[in-house]
């Protein structure tokens, strides 16, 4: 009676914060601001455009659904690049660590940043530059927490820190976000997700960018300065609430009856997934993964969103496609593995697209 009761209020508790999300005025896309926290930064992921936010595990979980960091044996560290919009100059670093605290649950943190290349400083005088550059700086630094409820039950909260830096302009703010996964079938085949992302404060712009001086002549030629600040307007946080669901076929499932531990030779995750945006237009979408050996992973995914495959009203400059792989492979006697994750999302406008690659120690 004891784990009914705390299964249930952990699924109350989440869908209770989720309803707000579903009051997002889609007249309203385009208006959040720090949407770089809706950029997953994890090579695995990003290979199914994000969409296994229902058995997603491990580091990588901070990004997607916070549950799935409670997965963490023991210590999991991982970091990971993406070269954004090829050529452009803009890249995307992150690292995360996480560590299991005991019989308490998994304490995780992940630290983002975005370098967008050196940009010509402008102004009136000078509209084509040639005095100098600057270089715009986004950091997010995220803690979070999981713990496994049960056989079934793996949930968590997090919080994270948004920092905006545009040369002598700054903002800074805060968010939550709370996940939990759900297990269940003969072989732990079936799995299910939510997660409620990105809900905190309003952000400002600040900073002497915004206050200047101005000279002045009034009707009876004196001239005198003006020393004039414009306050900015206040943006909220793109949040999002997502649901996810995937199976598990095992094409080997004769070789592994009697044997729990055993591990699938063939293994096929089919998966759905739904996600309801506030400021932008809701995704729908699914995909495939494969896996040989738990050793060797290739996956691709579709994702829909209104408008997508017209290119003069679409929204997003991804195509919806995504295609990755990994490999995994043990670095000693004691199950410690390492791996190399890259996915590749092709895009529209320009049609460079976004490379990632990520590396992941398992200890």
């Amino acid at each position: 009676m004891k784990k009914i009761t705390s299964q249930a209020i952990l699924v109350t508790c989440i869908l209770c914060v989720s309803l707000p999300s579903f009051a997002g005025n889609k007249d309203r896309s385009g208006q959040a601001g720090a949407t770089e926290l809706l950029i997953n930064p994890w090579g695995q992921s990003t290979g199914l455009m994000g969409q296994n936010s229902s058995y997603v595990t491990g580091v990588e979980a901070m990004k997607s659904n916070i549950a799935g960091l409670a997965f963490v044996n023991k210590f999991e560290v991982g970091a990971s690049y993406t070269d954004y919009l090829s050529g452009s100059n803009i890249g995307i670093s992150n690292i995360g660590i996480g560590f299991k605290a005991g019989e308490a649950g998994v304490i995780g943190v992940n630290v983002m940043s975005m370098n967008f290349g050196d940009i010509d400083v402008t102004n009136y005088n000078n509209p084509s530059g040639g005095i100098g550059t600057y270089n715009p700086q986004f950091y997010n630094i995220s803690v979070g927490y999981a713990k496994e409820f049960s056989n079934s039950i793996y949930a968590g909260v997090a919080t994270t820190l948004v920092q905006e830096q545009i040369n002598n302009i700054h903002a800074t703010g805060a968010c939550f976000e709370a996940g939990i996964q759900y297990i269940t079938g003969k072989r732990d085949n079936f799995h299910f997700g939510i997660t409620l992302r990105n809900v905190g404060t309003n952000m400002r712009f600040s900073g002497d960018g915004f206050s200047g001086s101005f000279d002045n002549t009034n009707n009876t030629n004196a001239s005198y300065t003006i020393n004039r600040y414009t306050p900015a307007e206040k943006f909220e946080m793109p949040t999002y609430l997502n649901f996810g669901v995937s199976y598990d076929f095992y094409f080997d499932e004769g070789r592994m009856s009697g044997d729990s531990g055993a591990v699938p030779k063939h293994k096929l995750t089919v998966m759905g997934n739904f996600t309801s945006n506030s400021f932008n237009n809701d995704y729908l979408g699914g995909g495939l993964e494969y896996s040989f050996h738990n050793m060797f992973m290739i996956r691709g995914a579709y994702r829909y969103e209104k408008n997508i495959g017209d290119a003069a009203l679409a929204t997003t400059f991804y195509t919806g496609y995504s295609f990755g792989g990994t490999v995994k492979v043990p670095v000693s006697s004691k199950g410690q593995k390492m791996a190399i994750d890259y996915s590749y999302r092709p895009t529209q406008r320009p049609a460079n697209g976004v490379h990632t690659v990520s590396l992941r120690f398992m200890l």
